[in-house]
């Protein structure tokens, strides 16, 4: 286990636990710096940082992670130490909650279709106050035996390929990485390998304004870490990483703090924030 953590959620998106648990557990675990990057959500930042004032060792980076669209693949971008107070970010990431919500009744439709019955009221039960999302659907056909892990209902039902697959408003990867930046955020591209071709979309992004990207992830072998490390230096970008623990205990999730994060990576985000004037945590 490593003490940083740079990619981790809460019941404000698609976590199990709340912004509050989040924080408390990466202290017990001994982290010194963490983000909380709910997906298409800030409402999770503020309690976060209250609570994070009970452990003084540990920093909270206050982060987004804002889904786009691509014809294949999957792209994310995170922005760390956003202004997560800007009209514009609640605007349109308020658009696309509503979008999620839209996006997973479809699937419980297209589910039905596939013989596999799941209610909306439990999906919205699963989500309680935070962002309906695709997990949410997954953990209510956990629940009723359709599948044995999270990870599968993604893999043969609600992922990009699946039969009960529903998309919703997104912005281009270019425009998510501009809307972190006009938020006074720095954008890091997520779990890389998940778009179809990493480097021409890291030479786009990074023409936008992309300042990272995510090496050291959940679930990535040492080749892939070395690969992505190699390919953020040969462009100047940092390379960062974290878990994406959303604490639903499947056992293809990796623990927080478990995905190697070096320190190094938390305090080139921190030089660089400091050097753009943003508000920053001190380490």
């Amino acid at each position: 286990m490593t003490r940083v953590d740079l990619h981790l959620h809460s019941t404000a998106s698609d976590g199990r636990l709340s912004p509050e648990e989040i924080v408390r557990k990466a202290a017990e675990l001994g982290l010194v710096v963490m983000a909380l990057a709910d997906h298409d959500t800030v409402d999770g930042i503020v309690p976060a940082l209250k609570e994070a004032q009970k452990f003084p060792r540990l920093k909270v980076i206050p982060a987004v992670e804002v889904s786009t669209d691509v014809p294949s693949g999957e792209v994310h971008i995170l922005g760390y130490f956003i202004d997560y107070t800007s009209h514009e970010l609640a605007e349109t990431l308020v658009r696309f909650r509503n979008s999620r919500e839209r996006r997973a009744q479809g699937m419980v439709v297209k589910l039905a279709d596939l013989g596999i019955h799941i209610k909306w009221q439990r999906v919205k039960e699963i989500a309680g106050t935070g962002t309906i999302t695709r997990p949410h659907v997954a953990q209510a056909m956990l629940e009723k035996g359709y599948i044995s892990s999270i990870r599968e209902a993604f893999n043969k039902y609600i992922g990009r390929d699946g039969p009960a697959y529903v998309g919703r408003e997104k912005l281009t990867p270019a425009e998510a990485v501009e809307l972190v930046v006009r938020s006074n955020g720095l954008p890091v591209m997520a779990h890389p390998l998940t778009a179809p071709e990493p480097e021409t979309m890291v030479n786009e992004l990074k023409a936008a304004g992309l300042v990272g990207m995510e090496a050291y992830y959940n679930g990535y072998t040492d080749d892939e870490i070395e690969y992505l490390a190699g390919l953020a230096e040969k462009h100047g970008l940092i390379a960062t990483g974290g878990s994406d623990y959303h604490g639903f205990g499947d056992s293809g999730e990796t623990m927080m703090g478990d995905a190697a994060v070096p320190m190094a990576s938390a305090e080139r985000l921190m030089a660089l924030a400091r050097q753009r004037g943003l508000k920053v945590i001190k380490l």
